[in-house]
């Protein structure tokens, strides 16, 4: 039985380094899938250089994805009243690149397990032993980071890495969209539902999503590019305003707004504090690296 941990990757070589630290005595496979192209649908060039990873070169296998969907909605210049074809561009970016990630996993024992996340989502597998496991579904719920390693969203639930075995994955969507909640033995409509689940396991204290731990530059990148670029253009935040975020140690979106409705969850009015977090809520490796990531640290 083989533990397989799945990413797609933009260009974050700094967090996969220290994920292939915290994780490589439990995992047997790290498969990393990078696109040629953005969400948004901009080229961009293959990022990933595995000679920077040598010393796990012999478990990673790298993936690229060479072309667009062939499902794309042709659009002009990106405006407020079409950009729901640009979302739907963007998610079917975002499947196409899932769905190479499935088509390697297929390939495995059906009974080897599969994590999935997003790259900057780290699972806690320390403090669970998947190979143990008599659940059909992991969801780990991971405390939320933005710009430095002990900058915490406080009070929020973050489940980002989800994990099955092969025989029971149907895609890497559906593991995705996994309702976070275990629901009741007598729920029949679990039986019919791809995102309900009542034999799921949630791992507490099940790891960390260190968003944006980036440059201001990279992080407005990122925001440009990624699935929800059509809000984030209509924001018209910009660097000056991301550098400002993070002098005062808060973020532009509000995650317990409500989602549908844009104005109140995404905005340069919209200010949420972040808080200090103690070393001891973060991975051993990276509290006995801290000189090596001091500058990733709030000393202040």
């Amino acid at each position: 039985m083989k533990i397989i941990d799945c990413i797609t990757y933009f260009n974050e070589p700094m967090l996969f380094e220290l994920r292939l630290n915290i994780l490589e005595k439990y995992v047997d496979e790290f498969l990393v899938c990078e696109a040629k192209y953005t969400h948004s649908g901009e080229k961009k060039n293959l990022n990933f250089d595995i000679n920077k990873f040598k010393n796990f070169k012999n478990k990673i296998n790298y993936v690229a994805v060479e072309n667009e969907p062939s499902n794309l909605i042709k659009t002009k210049n990106f405006d407020e009243q079409n950009n729901s074809l640009f979302r739907h561009n963007a998610q079917q970016r975002i499947l196409h690149q899932r769905e190479a990630i499935f088509q390697q996993v297929k390939k495995n024992n059906s009974n080897d397990w599969i994590i999935y996340s997003d790259s900057d989502e780290i699972p806690n597998l320390e403090i669970y032993d998947l190979k143990e496991c008599k659940k059909k579904i992991v969801l780990f719920n991971q405390k939320l980071f933005y710009y430095k390693f002990n900058l915490c969203l406080p009070d929020y639930k973050w489940f980002g890495s989800k994990a099955c075995r092969v025989k029971d994955l149907n895609s890497i969507t559906d593991l995705r969209n996994i309702k976070t909640k275990k629901y009741d033995w007598w729920r029949i409509d679990t039986l019919f539902k791809k995102n309900k689940f009542i034999n799921l396991d949630i791992v507490d204290n099940g790891g960390w999503h260190f968003s944006e731990i980036k440059s201001p530059e990279e992080i407005l990148e990122k925001h440009q590019n990624d699935e929800h670029y059509d809000e984030f253009r209509l924001t018209n935040i910009g660097l000056d305003d991301v550098k400002k975020m993070i002098d005062n140690r808060y973020i532009h979106y509000d995650h317990k707004a409500d989602k549908k409705n844009f104005s109140s969850k995404w905005g340069k009015e919209v200010k949420v504090r972040l808080s200090k977090i103690g070393d001891e809520e973060l991975p051993k490796y990276l509290i006995q690296n801290k000189k090596k990531y001091d500058y990733w640290f709030d000393n202040f």
